[in-house]
């Protein structure tokens, strides 16, 4: 073997310092600069749901005349469509608004679910949020709720939409 074939001293030392000094790199940025997620008073809202609104018209009855128009395989007596209405929703902390949002459905055809994912800092402490929701096509708030709460720095509070528990319910842990 030739002495140009062999690795030399030289050069495992320079690997060495310079796998050295990545992993110092690597060390360093791992801990600096330091990461805050939010300020040491603050707490957070999370206003997340999905929810699928009223119709915009209800059903009608087909007349026989109608009926005749169509082909036969679309022949159904009851005239359903499927456009869902804009969700509607205003969320208050304090009398002061979070939040004014018009959501239209998803879908082909408007007549998915409206979907809502928002996210605040707020300073913490006692607060008092109020939360109003309107699913039809007339636009009137059919479901609201007030609560009056008090977050700790670093709490987070969640606001959700649930049908089934008769409106908005609000999580903080």
């Amino acid at each position: 073997m030739s002495d140009d074939t062999r690795p030399s001293a030289l050069r495992y030392i320079l690997q060495i310092l310079a796998y050295g000094a990545f992993a110092a790199v690597i060390a360093y940025f791992s801990t600096s600069p330091p990461y805050r997620l939010r300020g040491d008073n603050d707490a957070l809202v999370k206003l997340s749901f999905s929810h699928s609104a009223q119709l915009v018209q209800a059903c009608r009855e087909r007349s026989e005349a109608e009926l005749a128009k169509l082909a036969p395989n679309m022949r159904t007596k009851m005239d359903c469509p499927r456009q869902r209405a804009d969700v509607l929703l205003e969320l208050d902390m304090d009398d002061k608004p979070l939040y004014r949002i018009k959501t239209p459905p998803t879908g082909l055809r408007q007549d998915g679910a409206a979907t809502v994912y928002r996210r605040l800092d707020i300073p913490a402490g006692r607060h008092v949020f109020r939360a109003r929701l309107a699913d039809g096509p007339d636009g009137i708030f059919h479901f609201a709720r007030e609560v009056d709460l008090n977050l700790a720095p670093g709490q987070v509070l969640i606001v959700d939409f649930l049908t089934a528990e008769g409106g908005f319910v609000f999580i903080h842990g």
